[in-house]
C-alpha cells in the first residue's frame, strides 16, 4: 500500500472515505474496477455527469454554481409570464372564445400555486431540492407543449393551472437550493441576482416575445421556450448537488479560502420505524408519509379561498355575501390550520416561527411592498391610457422603466445590505415605494414625462432594494432542512400582496366619486398605495441585521 493510502479522505460532497474507497468509487464509474468482466459498465452520460459535476463541485465558487444553474431555469420558465397577456385578443380569436373567459390564464395558475405550494415545499425538504427542481422543470415542459398545442380555451386554461403547480415546486425547490447554498451572511447577495432574473425575464420576455407573436403566432413563443429549458435541465443535471450538500460545498469552499463560514448542517435522515414482521429492524418512513397532510390541506385551502376571494371581489363586490362567505371560510380554515399545528407531531410550518421577530417583519414588509408595486404598476396603463390618451404602445414603452429599474437594481442592493444591513434597505426601499405613490397621488392634468418616469423609477428602486434582504432575513430564521416550505411560504406571501394590490387598488378606482376614467379616482387609489407602502416602512425599522464577521476576523469552523 502506497504511503497514506490508509488516511481518509474527502469527496466533492465534503463526505469523508478512505482512500481505498475512493479508488474503488473511481474504477467502478470508469469500468476498470475488479470483478469477473473488469468492473460495472456505466453508461457515457452519467460518467461524464459524475466528472462533470466532481470539477465543479470542487470550485471555490460553487455556490455560484449552483445560482447561476438555478437562475437559468428561472428564466426559461418566466420569460413568458407577462408577454402573454398581450397575446390574449390573438388567443381569444382562434380558440373562438373571449377575453373574459382566457383571464382564467393568469388568475388560474395563482389559485394552483396556492393549492401545491405547501405540499411541494415540504416534500422538497423530504426528498431533496434537486428532484422537485427537475420535476418542475419537466412539468414545465409539459406543461408548454400543452399550452403551444391547445385545441380549445378549456385545454388552455388547463394546460395554464398546471403551470401553476410546477411554478410551485420550481420557485419552492430552487428558491431553497440558493440559500441552502450560500451563508447566511451571504444569502442577500444571492437574493439580489435572484431579484434580477425574477424582474428581469418577463421584461425579457415582452422585448423578444412580442415580435414572435406578431410575425410567428403566440404557439410559436410556447415552441420556443423548450429549448431553453432542455438546456436548463442539462446544466442542473451536471451542476447541482445529487443528495442536497451544497451547503456543505459551501462550507468547504469558504474553509478553503479562509472566509467566514456560517455553518449549515445537511437535511436529517429519513425517519425510520420498527419493521412489523421483525421489531429489530428498522424501515424508513415514506415521505408522502411524513407529510402533513391535514396542516398542507387546511393552508392550502384558505390561501386559495383568500386568492379566489380577491380575484372575483371587484365583479362582485367586496361586501357581497358570496364574497364575504369566501373570505369567511378562508378565515376558517385559516384557524383550523394554526390549531392543528400546534399538535401536529411533524408540522408544516412549526408555530414557532411566528414568534420570531425576523420572520414576522420581513414577510410582512415583503407582503405589503408587494401590495403596492403590483397595484400600481396594473393601474399605470389604465391611467396615461385612459385619462392623458397615451397609445398601448406608448404606456407599454414606458410601464417598462419599473421593472427593468427592479432588475437592475436589486444585484447592486444585496451587496449593499452586506454593508448597510437588511434593516436600512427594507427602509430605504420601501421609502421609495411610498414616495413613488405619493408622486402619483399628486399628478395634475399634463404632467411632465420626466415626472412619470422617476415616479416609476422609484417604485423599481424600492422594490429592487428592499426584495433580496426581506428574502434573506426570513430565510436566516429557518432551520436548514425546512428551506424548503419556507421558500414556498415567502412566494406565497408575494403572491398574496400581489393579488391583493391589484384587486384593491383598481376598486377603490373604479368605485370612486368622479368615475373610472377621472384623474381624482387614481388619485385615491395611489393613496391606498401609498399608505401600505408605510405600513412596510415601519415593518422595515423592525427587522434585525445579520450578524457579519469584520474583515480579518478568523473564520469558523465548517460543520460536516
Amino acid at each position: 500500500m502506497a504511503p497514506g493510502a490508509d488516511k481518509p479522505g474527502a469527496s466533492s460532497d465534503g463526505v469523508e472515505f478512505d482512500a481505498d474507497e475512493l479508488r474503488e468509487a473511481e474504477s467502478l464509474l470508469s469500468g476498470t474496477g475488479s470483478g469477473g468482466d473488469g468492473g460495472i459498465s456505466v453508461p457515457w452520460p452519467m460518467l461524464f455527469r459524475h466528472r462533470m459535476h466532481h470539477k465543479v463541485a470542487g470550485s471555490d465558487r460553487y455556490q455560484w454554481w449552483v445560482l447561476w444553474t438555478v437562475l437559468a431555469g428561472l428564466l426559461s420558465v418566466n420569460i413568458t409570464f407577462t408577454v402573454f397577456v398581450v397575446a390574449l385578443p390573438q388567443v381569444a380569436k382562434e380558440l373562438h372564445t373571449s377575453v373574459s373567459t382566457l383571464t382564467w390564464t393568469s388568475t388560474g395558475p395563482l389559485l394552483a400555486f396556492g393549492v401545491a405550494a405547501p405540499i411541494l415545499g415540504k416534500l422538497g425538504d423530504l426528498r431533496g431540492y434537486r428532484k422537485l427542481y427537475l420535476w418542475g422543470l419537466s412539468g414545465a415542459a409539459l406543461s408548454v407543449v400543452l399550452t403551444a398545442s391547445a385545441p380549445t380555451a378549456g385545454v388552455l386554461i388547463a394546460a395554464r393551472l398546471f403551470d401553476g403547480v410546477q411554478g410551485a415546486a420550481t420557485g419552492a425547490a430552487s428558491m431553497a437550493l440558493v440559500l441552502q447554498a450560500f451563508s447566511h451572511e451571504d444569502r442577500v447577495k444571492a437574493m439580489g441576482w435572484w431579484a434580477l432574473v425574477g424582474a428581469g425575464g418577463p421584461v425579457l420576455g415582452v422585448t423578444i416575445g412580442a415580435p414572435i407573436i406578431q410575425f410567428y403566432g403566440w404557439r410559436a413563443l410556447f415552441w420556443g421556450e423548450l429549448p431553453l429549458m432542455a438546456a436548463a435541465a442539462i446544466l442542473a443535471i451536471i451542476v447541482l448537488p445529487s443528495h442536497d450538500r451544497a451547503a456543505r460545498h459551501a462550507a468547504e469552499a469558504q474553509k478553503r479560502t479562509g472566509r467566514a463560514v456560517t455553518p449549515v448542517p445537511v437535511a436529517p435522515a429519513p425517519l425510520v420505524v420498527a419493521s412489523d414482521s421483525d421489531p429489530s429492524e428498522l424501515k424508513p418512513v415514506s415521505p408522502w408519509r411524513q407529510l402533513d397532510w391535514v396542516g398542507s390541506i387546511t393552508l392550502s385551502t384558505s390561501v386559495t379561498l383568500g386568492l379566489l376571494a380577491l380575484n372575483v371581489a371587484p365583479s362582485w363586490g367586496f361586501t357581497a355575501p358570496n364574497t364575504l362567505g369566501l373570505f369567511v371560510l378562508s378565515l376558517a380554515f385559516g384557524i383550523a390550520f394554526v390549531l392543528h399545528e400546534r399538535r401536529a407531531p411533524h408540522p408544516l410550518i412549526p408555530l414557532h416561527y411566528f414568534k420570531k421577530r425576523n420572520f414576522i417583519f420581513p414577510l410582512g414588509a415583503r407582503a405589503f411592498i408587494n401590495f403596492a408595486y403590483m397595484g400600481g404598476f396594473f393601474l399605470f396603463p389604465i391611467l396615461m391610457e385612459g385619462v392623458y390618451g397615451y397609445s398601448e404602445t406608448s404606456a407599454g414603452l414606458l410601464s417598462t422603466a419599473r421593472p427593468l429599474m427592479f432588475s437592475l437594481s436589486a444585484p447592486i442592493a444585496g451587496y449593499a445590505a452586506v454593508k448597510v444591513g437588511e434593516r436600512w434597505s427594507v427602509v430605504a426601499g420601501a421609502g421609495a415605494l411610498f414616495v413613488s405613490m405619493l408622486v402619483f397621488t399628486q399628478v395634475g392634468g399634463n404632467p411632465s414625462v420626466v415626472l412619470i418616469v422617476v415616479a416609476l423609477v422609484l417604485s423599481g428602486l424600492g422594490m429592487g432594494v428592499s426584495s433580496p434582504s426581506t428574502a434573506a432575513s426570513a430565510a436566516n430564521e429557518v432551520a436548514p432542512e425546512e428551506l424548503g416550505v419556507m421558500s414556498a411560504a415567502q412566494l406565497l406571501i408575494s403572491q398574496i400582496g400581489v393579488v391583493a394590490g391589484i384587486q384593491v387598488m383598481v376598486t377603490v378606482q373604479a368605485s370612486s366619486h368622479g368615475g373610472t376614467g377621472s384623474l381624482a379616482s387614481f388619485h385615491q387609489a395611489y393613496l391606498v398605495g401609498a399608505l401600505v407602502a408605510l405600513a412596510a416602512v415601519v415593518c422595515g425599522f423592525f427587522v434585525k441585521n445579520t450578524p457579519r464577521q469584520k474583515r480579518g476576523a478568523p473564520a469558523e469552523p465548517a460543520l460536516h
